[in-house]
């Protein structure tokens, strides 16, 4: 068994079918017989390959550590076979979309792709959950988090449980400025929900466990826009939870997933919508490019091997018929948005919409506006 074990989970839109839709069945292909490789090489120990929506999920155990570059060189290298061998030649749409450079510099970080990692010790039993989602952006998160790893409502661990009694510790990123700050949460939670309460700046990197500093959850935190300057698709973001023993019951993690919360993205990245919980089989967006989607699977690491149901397939935690009815609020929160057509709140703030098209379109009225 491996003293420490990386967990690495790197996704990227490289091209989708029929538009912003799903990833084409070739490129799981393609992507898998690129990490068996690198499994039967020693690279990696164990790697699992899915996707939410149109986004390209790769899921890998090691012993490197975090940011390693032959393990964020694997990503990108599949990333780019993938879009060179399945999207161009399918003219697959928005074919190597989040690969916003050419050339790999040790780290996808910063380069399109998105990324959570975590570097752990595992106990004698270690389940994590792995989350995915569509059609939204890193902020898509904060919410969630906040009821995992500070809400006594949501988590009786916070109250019953020694290790969890002391709470936990935030560490939170403002995507603009480029800066973390850690909050100690009891004591600060206030200041926690000021700055979680403000998802298009402010989301949440990672979460630690107060007691031993034992890391507990680690986020994808990359703003497209603000890399490529422009719109270039939404960010969709990633994230890994460990479970039970000591941090949140698989159960407390799953809970405010119930509740369908606003996220920004949803159609062309410029409007607000529930965010659906849905099975694999689930993960494909169409109503208005949407809604939104977050799927979660569920695995036990055993001396780094990604232990599921059927070998390395996970449990899909949302296919439970117990979320039917979050789906369907989804949907009538969903309906009720776009009645609204594209008037706030419906369509996101200025702010947000700094990136995509609609500058071009105010631009074209800067001379025919008058001083009164």
């Amino acid at each position: 068994m491996p003293e420490k074990v990386t967990i690495s989970l790197i996704k990227a839109d490289v091209g989708s079918l029929c538009g912003h839709h799903v990833v084409h069945p070739k490129q799981l292909e393609v992507a898998r017989e690129k990490l068996e490789e690198a499994k039967k090489n020693g690279l990696i120990i164990d790697y699992y390959v899915f996707n939410c929506g149109d986004d390209l999920e790769l899921l890998m155990t090691h012993t490197k550590g975090e940011g390693h570059p032959d393990i964020h060189g694997l990503a990108w290298h599949t990333f780019k076979e993938v879009t060179e061998k399945v999207s161009k030649p399918l003219k697959l749409y928005a074919a190597g979309q989040d690969l916003l450079v050419e050339t790999f510099s040790g780290n996808v970080k910063g380069m399109g792709p998105g990324v959570a990692e975590m570097e752990i010790t595992e106990r004698p039993s270690e389940p994590i959950i792995v989350f995915a989602a569509d059609k939204t952006e890193p902020g898509a998160w904060n919410f969630p988090l906040y009821k995992i790893f500070a809400s006594p409502d949501n988590t009786a661990g916070l109250v019953i449980d020694p290790q969890m009694h002391e709470g936990f510790i935030f560490r939170v990123m403002d995507v603009i400025e480029g800066k973390v700050v850690d909050l100690s949460c009891p004591e600060e939670l206030y200041t926690l929900i000021a700055l979680l309460g403000t998802p298009g700046r402010y989301v949440v990197e990672r979460i630690f466990r107060k007691t031993d500093k034992a890391i507990a959850a680690v986020a994808s935190t990359s703003r497209l826009n603000l890399i490529a300057g422009k719109y270039v698709g939404k960010d969709d973001p990633v994230l890994i939870v460990r479970a039970q023993h000591g941090f949140p019951a698989v159960g407390e993690v799953l809970a405010p997933f119930a509740f369908p919360h606003l996220v920004a993205g949803w159609m062309r990245g410029s409007h607000n919508g529930p965010l659906m919980p849905v099975s694999l089989k689930d993960a494909r967006c169409t109503f208005f490019d949407g809604p939104p989607r977050v799927v979660a699977l569920g695995f036990q690491i055993a001396n780094g091997y990604l232990i599921g149901l059927h070998g390395s397939e996970p449990a899909d935690l949302f296919s439970d018929p117990a979320f039917d009815r979050a789906r369907m609020v989804a949907l009538e929160i969903a309906d009720y948005m776009r009645r609204m057509g594209e008037f706030m709140p419906a369509r996101l703030g200025p702010e947000e919409l700094e990136y995509t098209t609609l500058p071009k379109i105010l631009d074209k009225l800067k001379d025919r506006f008058k001083h009164v």
